[in-house]
């Protein structure tokens, strides 16, 4: 068989998205409000396959459809904020060419101008990104279109992230017609919003990307599984959509291993299915839990690795007594991984892990 429906790699967009539609809708509707409102600024949390990045790239599309000029997802790195001007530029030409790029308020040259939206060489060469970006939305707005800037891979203590954040607050001061998207791990998202200089940013709507409902899941599989003619009956599919335990990169790795196993005529014959579930659990773990623990400290590692050694929940008296430190010691650590999106809060001096067969992955170490 041939999978022509599911998109299982990272920024691969799939074909539909499941389970984020009130995300969108509310996202729609928050660029009808007036510009300077609170829901113009959105920082999107989630963890590595929550969907952050096909999300923003729904949301360009959608802006765009709506005549907005968009800044289409920039990675937050060197030189993101230059590339936020190219874009604004290249997709913005359409709004202004054939207009004689006369500007309101002066002539081509007062405001920078050289030709429609490109900057003279001098102004090119010696203003700041703030002072750009500044002008080419006062001049979209007075065309009557607003500007959508959308970020990817939110960095803790970026200094890019930082002059960005500062001057969108300058043009909401202004009251043109801006909005501004984000999207991080939940440790860099933290990080950011306590960046003192950016208080700002506290104000904006956060969306935390939870774990998508079974039943849409369920819903998405019996149609997709319709039109590449795999047969599954209920029951197994139903399966199917418990192992992706709400995640959307695993839905569509789960998808599109259970299609690579199938037999011509649509069947998932003897172990089929145990062997797509296996295959899809094998990559999840490697891009997703063995990458999230690349990026933890050797004493977050630990706590991790005390909390695998529970068949359920595990309580902060027992990962202390394993790790050999202090309930208050470990406590610090808790904090830390329930900040990074790795574990959550499941009662009482509780905890559990956050990101799906990341306790599995672990479980090969010696419980001490």
């Amino acid at each position: 068989m041939r999978d022509t429906v599911f998109s299982p790699s990272f920024g691969n967009r799939p074909e539909r998205l499941v389970g984020r539609e009130k995300v969108l809708e509310d996202f729609s509707e928050s660029l009808d409000s007036r510009p300077g409102s609170k829901e113009r600024a959105t920082v999107l949390l989630g963890q590595r396959g929550s969907g952050k990045t096909v999300l923003l790239w729904e949301m360009a599309d959608r802006a765009s459809s709506r005549g907005f000029v968009v800044a289409k997802p920039t990675i937050a790195s060197a030189g993101m904020l230059e590339r936020i001007v190219e874009k604004v530029q290249d997709d913005g030409e359409r709004h202004v060419k054939g207009r004689g790029a006369r500007l309101v308020g002066g002539s081509v040259g007062a405001l920078g101008f050289s030709a429609g939206l490109q900057f003279s060489r001098e102004v090119q060469e010696s203003r700041s990104f703030s002072y750009k970006l500044t002008h080419l939305v006062r001049e979209l707005t007075a065309q009557g279109k607003g500007t959508l800037i959308l970020v990817d891979e939110l960095q803790a203590n970026s200094p890019e992230v930082r002059q960005l954040v500062i001057t969108y607050q300058e043009l909401v001061g202004e009251q043109l017609n801006v909005a501004l998207v984000m999207a991080g791990l939940p440790g860099a998202v933290a990080a950011t919003l306590n960046d003192r200089i950016l208080t700002f940013l506290n104000r904006a709507k956060k969306v935390t990307l939870g774990p998508l409902a079974l039943v849409d899941v369920d819903a998405f599989y019996k149609k997709a599984f319709s039109e590449v003619g795999l047969v599954m009956d209920g029951e197994t599919r139903r399966k199917a959509a418990e192992a992706t335990q709400g995640s959307p990169y695993l839905l569509q790795l789960i998808g599109h291993y259970l299609v690579a196993y199938a037999s011509d005529d649509g069947s998932l014959g003897g172990d089929g299915f145990a062997e797509a579930l296996a295959a899809a659990q094998r990559d999840f773990e490697n891009d997703v839990c063995k990458t999230s623990l690349a990026s933890l400290s050797d004493k977050d590692v630990a706590f991790l690795e005390a909390m695998a050694c529970d068949a359920d929940s595990s309580t902060m008296a027992d990962i202390a007594s394993r790790m050999c430190v202090t309930p208050d010691y470990a406590q610090k650590y808790r904090k830390r991984l329930i900040n990074a999106g790795i574990i959550e809060q499941s009662g009482r001096g509780k905890v559990a892990f956050a990101v799906p067969y990341l306790k599995s992955y672990l479980q090969g170490e010696d419980c001490r």
